[in-house]
């Protein structure tokens, strides 16, 4: 989800700081391609209105949502490899979105969903508390300036709205490859009570989550990466 910027965005009408600046992009002709085809089949519009997961997937099973999926690719691979679960993917980019489409129906997954939507909204109006088992958030955007470290996604009301939603016994996974926000993250997330670390500190990489190209590359370079994992009480 990570872009580079410096311009300033202001809070969207419903109040909160966005983590996100929404750019046009350039969408492929392939991501066009298979927006247009996939979304009418894995995209879930917004709506302020709960949200039945098992009647999305029509099935009862373990629900991740990941906010912030990128072009896709790691989406892809954790949904393709653990089959018993199901995935809702919240990104605002139509680009990233067209990309996760085309790998759906390439690897023709039935248990991956889309919400193309400011995620602060979806979680707020559509999940339901203590429906998650899990949350992924992989590499969000940094925000690398000081001033700026405001509109970091990782914050106290997020995290206690994330908490919120999980079911006892669900976790929140966060990984980034920025030192000092891995620091934000570690604090935030130990300062919410609902919540409690599995590890002493940062966590080792669940077997779950792939490395992802830029990871490898940076970690050839001698470059860290620091990935969270904490569980609701």
């Amino acid at each position: 989800m990570r872009e580079e910027q410096e311009n300033v965005y202001t809070a969207g009408r419903a109040g909160h700081i966005r983590s996100f600046v929404l750019r046009q992009g350039r969408v492929s002709n392939a991501q066009q391609r298979y927006y247009d085809e996939m979304m009418a089949k894995v995209g879930i519009p917004y709506a302020a209105m709960p949200l039945d997961l098992d009647a999305v997937f029509g099935r009862r099973a373990p629900h991740i949502l990941e906010i912030g999926f990128g072009m896709g690719e790691t989406s892809a691979t954790i949904s393709e490899a653990n089959p018993q679960n199901d995935y809702i993917g919240v990104e605002v980019h139509t680009p990233g979105v067209g990309s996760l489409c085309k790998l759906i129906s390439e690897k023709n997954l039935s248990n991956q969903r889309i919400i193309q939507h400011d995620a602060v909204e979806v979680l707020r109006d559509m999940i339901v508390p203590g429906s998650l088992d899990g949350v992924h958030i992989f590499f969000p955007d940094p925000w690398p300036k000081a001033r700026h470290h405001k509109r970091r996604l990782i914050q106290p009301t997020l995290v206690a709205t994330l908490a919120s939603r999980l079911k006892p016994g669900g976790y929140i996974h966060c990984a980034t490859d920025w030192e000092n926000y891995a620091e934000q993250m570690l604090e935030v997330l130990s300062g919410e009570p609902q919540l409690q670390n599995t590890a002493e500190g940062y966590a080792p990489r669940p077997d779950y989550r792939p490395l992802t190209k830029f990871e490898q590359r940076g970690l050839r370079l001698g470059h860290g990466v620091w990935d969270l994992v904490f569980r609701k009480t």
